[in-house]
């Protein structure tokens, strides 16, 4: 099963290790991932102009199976991403670490959400993902 992987991108990558800890958790669990930052933007060492970026995910998205998103620390961009999964029938699953205020509008599309303190969490979920579809 094919998973697109969302969640707010830094150009310094200082979310690097939260976005592997999370694709590491979904391989493990048996999901191919794409993630845009890790897999075309090679880490934000290329960048792509806005139009082309989104036409990118948009592309991506349309080819998963499931859209995965962290919605940890808000993005303009997640958002329009899991609308997208969203409005084409891809279920959406949002996670966040343990303490987060989801947006409602996020949770009225989800098909589930999680929330998680560490990898160990991240398994579990994803476990139950897996056994859903």
């Amino acid at each position: 099963m094919k998973v697109y992987f969302a969640i707010k991108f830094h150009a310094d990558a200082k979310n690097k290790a939260l976005i592997t800890m999370v694709l590491n958790a979904l391989e493990k669990t048996g999901f191919k991932t794409t993630c845009l930052f890790r897999d075309l933007e090679d880490w934000g060492r290329i960048s792509f102009d806005a139009k082309t970026l989104m036409e990118k995910a948009f592309a991506a998205i349309k080819e998963s199976d499931l859209f995965v998103c962290d919605a940890t620390e808000k993005g303009v961009g997640t958002g329009i991403e899991a609308s997208y999964a969203h409005s084409n029938k891809i279920p959406v699953i949002v996670i966040a670490q343990k303490g987060t205020v989801l947006p409602e509008t996020l949770k009225g599309i989800a098909t589930k959400f999680y929330y998680y303190e560490n990898e160990k969490d991240l398994l579990k979920s994803f476990d139950e993902v897996k056994k859903l579809f």
